[in-house]
C-alpha cells in the first residue's frame, strides 16, 4: 500500500453498509482495513494545520474535547444569558457537497498528492448515502446542480475531520461577525446564547443564508428559542443551570441495551467481559448526570443468567 500512495496508483476498496438505531436509524459505512489506516494517517497530517484555527467551542471528534465538554461548555452559558437558540443541520452527512469541501481544503493543503488523495476519499464515499441525501436548487443553480457529488460515509475518520473543516468557517462567522457571545456547536448541532430574542432571531436567518453558501440548510422543525432559566436538551441530556439529567429517550434505548444483553447472555452469545464493557462505556457517559436514582432501578433489573443445558441424549434424561 506504501508503494501505491507513494507512485499514487491507490484505490480505496468498498464499504460494508449497515444500520445502528441509536439514538435514530443511521446508515454506518465501514472502510476496509488498509483503508482506515490511510484514514488515519491523511487526518495525522492535517489536524496540526487545522487545530490552530478551529475555534474552542467546537468539541466533536476534537483532542481533549468530547461530549462532557460540550455539555460542560453548554450548562455554563445557561448560566450567564438569558436566551438559547438550539438547531441542527438538515441531514448533514448525506449532503456534504464534495467540491466545496474539496476547495476548501485546497486553499491550506498545498502537496498536489495530499490533495489528489483526500479527492479519491471523497470520491470512494460517493454514492454511499444517496438514498438519505435531500438534493435541493439553491440559489445560481441550473438544472444539473442536483447530480453534485454528496455525501461523506458515517464511520470514517476523514468524515469526522472534514465536518470540523467544512464547518469551521460557520464557526467563525457566528462568532466574529454576528458576534453571538455564547456557541457550542457539536458536529451538526448548534447552539447560541444571548441576552436578547431578537439579535438570536436575527443571527439564525444570517447563519442559514451563511450554510446556503456550503449548500446546506436548518431545520426548520428543530429550531427553538427558548429561555435559559428553562432546560436544554442537548447530546443525551437535559440542561438546566442547575443541573443535569438524562433525556428520557436514552433511559429507554439503555433498557433495550439491556434486555439484548440479557439475552445473549442467557443463549451463551456473550460473556461477563462484553457485558462489563458495554455497561462501563454507558456509566462513563451518564457519570456526570443527576441520575443515581435511575442508575439504582436499573442495576436491580441486571440479572444475568444462563439458560439450562439442553439434553439430547434420551437415555441421560432424568426419569
Amino acid at each position: 500500500m506504501q508503494r501505491e500512495l507513494v507512485e499514487g496508483t491507490y484505490q480505496p476498496g468498498a464499504y460494508h453498509n449497515f444500520f445502528v438505531y441509536e439514538p435514530k436509524r443511521r446508515k454506518i459505512s465501514a472502510a476496509p482495513f488498509r483503508d482506515r489506516i490511510v484514514h488515519h494517517a491523511v487526518v495525522g497530517v492535517l489536524e496540526p494545520l487545522y487545530e490552530r484555527r478551529f475555534l474552542h467551542d467546537s468539541y466533536a471528534c476534537r483532542k481533549a474535547k468530547g461530549t462532557h465538554r460540550a455539555l460542560d461548555r453548554a450548562q455554563d452559558y445557561l448560566r450567564r444569558h438569558q436566551y438559547f437558540l438550539k438547531t441542527d443541520i438538515v441531514r448533514f452527512f448525506p449532503n456534504v457537497d464534495h467540491q466545496i469541501l474539496f476547495d476548501l481544503l485546497a486553499r491550506t493543503i498545498r502537496d498536489d498528492r495530499l490533495l489528489n488523495l483526500i479527492r479519491q476519499i471523497l470520491r470512494s464515499g460517493e454514492g454511499v448515502l444517496q438514498d438519505e441525501a435531500t438534493p435541493r436548487h439553491f440559489p445560481g443553480d441550473d438544472l444539473f446542480a442536483v447530480l453534485r457529488p454528496t455525501g461523506l460515509p458515517i464511520g470514517n475518520l476523514t468524515s469526522q475531520f472534514f465536518a470540523n473543516v467544512l464547518l469551521d468557517p460557520v464557526d467563525h462567522f457566528v462568532k466574529e461577525e454576528l458576534r453571538i457571545p455564547g456557541y457550542v456547536r457539536y458536529a451538526d448541532d448548534l447552539v447560541l446564547f444571548a441576552d436578547d430574542k431578537s439579535r438570536l432571531w436575527e443571527a439564525h436567518a444570517q447563519l442559514a443564508g451563511r450554510l446556503a453558501t456550503l449548500r446546506l440548510r436548518l431545520h426548520a422543525d428543530k429550531t427553538h428559542l427558548r429561555p435559559c432559566a428553562s432546560s436544554l436538551k442537548f447530546l443525551g441530556f437535559v440542561l438546566r443551570r442547575t443541573g443535569r439529567r438524562l433525556q428520557q429517550t436514552g433511559i429507554r434505548r439503555f433498557n433495550l441495551r439491556l434486555r439484548g444483553l440479557r439475552r445473549e447472555f442467557r443463549e451463551g452469545r456473550i460473556g461477563f467481559r462484553e457485558i462489563r464493557q458495554s455497561l462501563q462505556a454507558w456509566l462513563a457517559h451518564v457519570r456526570e448526570a443527576n441520575c443515581d436514582g435511575i442508575q439504582r432501578a436499573l442495576w436491580r433489573r441486571a440479572r444475568f443468567t444462563r439458560a439450562p443445558a439442553k439434553i439430547d441424549d434420551p437415555e441421560s434424561r432424568p426419569v
